[in-house]
């Protein structure tokens, strides 16, 4: 593939090659633009390789130049990666804006109870709400159906123990509010990261509720 670019190059074009043809590399960014706009919600790498024609590697450098242009300061969107996953985004600095012409703002706050069992939640999961219970020392039941609620938070499954109690973990929401691709990327925090990821997940799931 890549001796194939260099040829393109050499050629003065920018295609790429795909089971179906010679595909302009923009016309391929052009496709894969539509499907996430279209879309909505993030989708799989992998996918978006089978619809251009491209392999996984391919694909993900494609991704990352759209990725660069959109990060640019004149553009309203942004493309963000979610594991193996890709998503059109609008950037948080055009909130102002945006509610302008969106519905009037539902209010949404992440409350230290709220931060506290979502941070139980996402460096535990899976875990039943007895186990969390157990870690805060008191009832996470109200605060676990805020986080469900608000999309951070779903159930993922049952305990194989006496009454198969329900399991939770984080959302793709969860890695989209706090700016990280994977649970792999989470940090250990301290008391001001978890405020700066507080500020900056209440944004993002506010945006959400609002439009």
């Amino acid at each position: 593939m890549q001796r194939y670019y260099d040829y393109v190059k050499a050629q003065g074009g920018d295609g790429i090659e795909t089971g179906g043809g010679n595909v302009e590399r923009k016309q391929a960014e052009a496709v894969m633009e539509a499907i996430l706009f279209t879309m909505g919600d993030s989708v799989e790498v992998a996918r978006l390789a089978e619809v251009i024609g491209e392999d996984v590697a391919q694909t993900r450098e494609i991704l990352a130049g759209m990725k660069t242009r959109y990060g640019k300061k004149d553009r309203g969107i942004m493309l963000i990666e979610l594991e193996d996953a890709v998503q059109l985004c609008t950037k948080p600095e055009m909130y102002e804006h945006l509610i302008q012409i969106a519905k009037t703002p539902r209010k949404f706050v992440l409350t230290d109870t709220l931060m506290e069992t979502l941070s139980i939640i996402a460096y535990k999961q899976p875990i039943t709400k007895l186990e969390i219970g157990k870690i805060r020392g008191v009832s996470c039941d109200h605060a676990v159906n805020r986080l469900v609620e608000f999309g951070l938070v779903c159930e993922v499954g049952r305990m194989d123990a006496p009454g198969r109690p329900l399991l939770f973990g984080t959302t793709e929401e969860f890695l989209r509010s706090f700016g990280v691709k994977s649970l792999e990327e989470l940090p250990e925090l301290s008391a001001v990261q978890m405020e700066e990821f507080k500020q900056q997940a209440e944004s993002e799931v506010q945006l959400q509720l609002d439009i």
